[in-house]
Order: C-alpha cells, then structure tokens, then sequence
C-alpha cells in the first residue's frame, strides 16, 4: 500500500498540517477542513527572523477550520543542531571560499521531526505541509516523517491535482479565502521567495533563477546590506570562545543558554553582513537551482571554530574533518541528518575532533566577509613558533642533518615512482595505436 494519498483522505480522518500561518497554508487548512477532514496544525518557534511573533500563528489556523493548533518550541533544538554542524564542518556547498550553511536543511530536520513527534501524541497520523513537486523540501518532510512514525501517511494537497486544479496560484487562493469570508491581504510581492529560521536565511525562486540578476535584489533580514555604500559599517573587535568544541563566551561574557550566546552571534555578524553566500546548488533529484542565503551566527562561530581547528588537530585529522564533513553535508542537504551513515559521521567528528577544540579567537569584524584574525588562543595547540622558527631557539625540534636524512628516505619512494612510470609508458606503447580513442570509439560510434 503507497504511504501517499493521492487524492482527499476520507472524511474525518485526522490530518497533521505543517502551518505556518502564510496564504498556501492559510488556503489549505481551509480546503480541507471544509472537505470534512479533522485538521490539526503545527507550528514550530524557530526563532525565524521573518516572523515578529510565532505565538500568534496557531490561532490564525484555528480560524480557518483548524481542530487543534499547536506552537512547538524549536529554538534550543536548531541551535543545538546548528553546532553539530559546524563541530562537524557539515557544509558541502561553497563558492570561493564562501560556505552554505545548510540553515534550511537543519531547519526541516528540526523541525518536521518535532512536529510528527507531537503528532503522535495526539493521535494523528496523516501528515501535509506546503513542499512542491519540484524542490528539496518534499523529500526532507518525507523521510524524517517516516522516520519517526512508521505508520505516517502523507497527503500533501499541493500533489493532489483537485487542490492545484482549483488553486493554480496565490490569485485563486486569495479569492478563494475571500469567499468564504476570510480575507487574505497579501502584501507587497517580493521578487524571490524567503525561508528563514535562527540559523539563516534562504532566498530564492522568482527573479533569483536568472544568473544575470545578483545578490543585490535581496533586502536582507538578519543583517545590513553590506554592498551599499551609504550603509556605514564600523569595524568590530570579538573574541569568540571555545569550551570542549563549543562556544561558551563571546567578549568575555557568558549566557544562560546556548541559544541565547547564538542569538548575540547573529546580531554581531548581521551588523557586519558577515555569511551571505550566493551558490548553484545540485538539488536531490540532481537538477540545479540557486540561492542566496544568510547566516551570520554560523558564519562567525565557524570561522573561530575552524581557526582552532587548524591550530589543535594535526593534518591527516583536519583532511578527515574536510572529506568526511562535506559528505556529511552533502547527506544533511537530501533529508538524512539522522540516518545511520549521518550518524557514524557525527559520531566520530563530534567525538574524536570536537572535544579538543578549546580556546579564543579574536576576530576583527569589517564589511561583508572582509575580517582579519588578531589573536589565537588555546591550553593546547599543535602549533609551536618554535619548532619552526627562523630564528635561532635553545633547542631546536630537529637538526640540519635530521633533515638530510629525512630527504635522503625519499629516494626509495621517488625511485619506484619514477620506475613505475616508465612501465607504465612501455606498456601502453605495447598496446598499440589507437588505443587513447577505443573509449572514443565505443560511445560515439566513430571510426
């Protein structure tokens, strides 16, 4: 039996509904309610920064048809996951140098397993939000929903074509609340579409899908428009600190919470437009799409995090965090955050590379991306000024002569690589000619 309705559940079934209090949402409890479906709407706190008050969300579902409306508080659960990732450099995408911090993806694993958890407790089991078709968002809902109910169902009105036939786009469903005596006022439509939480800011869709059109079309909401000239940016010293892989002070002081220290994070970043990326993304059903994104919380954390990182661990250790991080990332980004190979990765990233990552780093803050490290810090770092110093130390790490013979080892290892090329070029002498276009050959059904 599919887990997916294709069409309207039977009357009186019980029906989760991701909500969050916008037209497609407001349009949908509406819809269903009136096609006799019990609907029970969740909405998760994340602290979005395009939201001036979450708690007033759930009662806009309740007047729309909703049989129950509920406000989850997610906001130490994304900043927890939030410092998962960056102990575990979870962020495969990047554009000279400029990371995506994967902000969205945490927030619909946050998210949609908090709200299918409290779905069970109330006895539904029929889960819909607002994904479409076409994006990233449809199969993170999925899976984690399944992954926590293993009876869930889906019914997702934007894949069923009653709903998309009789609401074919933000027009019609407007006019339709309207007709039911429930007026929508829409306000000023933006260019791109935004998609936010404490972690970061997404914008995307409409004039964004053309490459021709750049970051400066996007107002951004968690920080200055670091582009602008008539915006003035004075340069910020912060010292970030780092306690067993997590930070813990900024500037000395301390907070009662984990997120309340994030919260701070965001607004020193946010006055510097610290973390806005522009990046071409491979989406899960591997098309492209593009996005502009904020994060300057992540942002900053991660430049200090990284920093110590590099002074503390060794190379082969760092190479691993690179490599195994940016696989974790890539798992994150197609909804599997807590699947069994995402879990041996965090496992051994937030065990064997976190712990050790404590100390300071003082940054000084200017415009954008555009800082300068001052200071580093650590009870113990790998790095020692003395073991390489040009100057003269009272007792140097090794000699002149240590290292002759260190250079003199490398003759076995360059002596059989330079033997093994030259087989090698022998031996495709030996296979004659015409050999480098057999691939050719095979593929393209040349001559």
């Amino acid at each position: 039996m599919s887990r997916i309705y294709r069409s309207l559940p039977p009357a009186g079934t019980k029906i989760g509904l991701a909500f969050s209090g916008g037209l497609d949402t407001r349009a949908a409890v509406a819809w269903m309610s009136r096609q006799g479906l019990d609907v029970h709407c969740y909405t998760a706190d994340l602290a979005q920064p395009d939201e001036k008050d979450p708690r007033e969300i759930p009662p806009i579902a309740m007047t729309h048809g909703a049989k129950l409306a509920r406000l989850l508080d997610c906001r130490e659960a994304m900043v927890r996951e939030g410092l998962i990732a960056i102990q575990c450099g979870a962020f495969h995408l990047s554009v000279g140098s400029k990371k995506y911090f994967n902000t969205t993806p945490l927030g619909r694993a946050v998210t949609t397993t908090a709200i299918v958890r409290a779905m069970r407790e109330d006895g539904v089991h029929v889960f819909g939000d607002g994904s479409t078709h076409k994006g990233n968002d449809i199969q993170r809902f999925y899976r984690y929903g399944i992954l926590v109910d293993p009876d869930l169902r889906i019914y997702k009105p934007w894949l069923d074509q009653a709903f998309v036939s009789a609401f074919g786009g933000r027009k019609e469903m407007s006019e339709y609340l309207e007709s039911i005596g429930l007026p929508y006022k829409m306000g000023t439509e933006k260019a791109y579409s935004t998609d936010a939480n404490v972690l970061g800011a997404t914008h995307e869709a409409k004039d964004l899908e053309r490459l021709d059109t750049g970051m400066h079309i996007v107002a951004p909401i968690m920080g200055v428009a670091h582009w602008k000239k008539d915006v003035a940016i004075e340069p910020e010293t912060i010292t970030v600190e780092y306690e067993a892989g997590l930070p813990v002070a900024l500037n000395g002081k301390r907070f009662a919470s984990a997120f309340e220290l994030f919260v701070q994070c965001n607004e020193i970043g946010g006055r510097h437009g610290l973390g806005m990326s522009d990046q071409i993304e491979n989406r899960v059903i591997d098309a492209k799409s593009r996005g502009i994104y904020e994060a300057p919380g992540m942002a900053l954390l991660h430049i200090a995090y990284e920093r110590l990182l590099s002074a503390i661990h060794n190379e082969s250790t760092t190479d691993l965090y690179a490599t195994l991080g940016r696989r974790l990332g890539r798992l994150l980004y197609e909804g599997k955050w807590f699947d069994p190979e995402a879990m041996m990765l965090k496992d051994g990233l937030t065990r064997w590379i976190a712990p050790a990552i404590s100390g300071s780093v003082t940054l000084e803050l200017r415009r954008g991306d555009d800082y300068t490290i001052l200071e580093t810090r650590a009870p113990y770092m790998a790095y020692d000024p003395d073991k390489l110093s040009m100057e003269k130390v009272e007792q140097p790490a090794f000699t002149p002569e240590d290292r002759i013979g260190a250079l003199e080892m490398q003759n076995l290892n360059v002596g059989d690589n330079r033997a093994l090329l030259l087989h090698w070029m022998d031996n495709v002498r030996k296979l004659g000619p015409g050999t480098s276009t057999q691939l050719d050959k095979l593929l393209t059904d040349g001559d």
